[in-house]
């Protein structure tokens, strides 16, 4: 069943990417979210490397996968985007659906101060 879903997953995700693709001008702010965590990145595709990153390993000893979690991650991301120059991005949800916790480090990311 794992790898049903895997490929299923994998499938989506190759959709969202075909259509979203971060330039200099506009990095892609990526989210990957696990059983246990959410991870973000501002990845410029055009020179291929990560600007800035996040996760909730960054917070400190307020670990796992929690609304307020992903919130304070999105709003670290965009901290530290702020800090590289970066206002403007193409948010890249890597085929999750729009709601939870990859909604709130949407929310925190905005609030933070990024535009998307």
């Amino acid at each position: 069943m794992a790898g049903k879903n895997r490929e299923r997953r994998s499938r989506i995700k190759q959709g969202v990417r075909k259509k979203i693709s971060g330039t200099t001008e506009r990095p892609r702010l990526s989210v990957f979210r696990s059983n246990t965590g959410i991870y973000a990145q501002i990845i410029d595709d055009v020179k291929g490397v990560t600007l800035a990153a996040a996760s909730v390993n960054d917070l400190g000893k307020k670990t796992g996968l929690t609304m307020e979690n992903s919130r304070n991650v999105g709003k670290k991301i965009a901290e530290r985007a702020l800090a590289s120059g970066i206002s403007d991005i193409v948010f890249d949800r890597n085929g999750y659906l729009y709601h939870g916790n990859v909604k709130a480090l949407a929310e925190g990311a905005r609030e933070g101060g990024l535009k998307f």
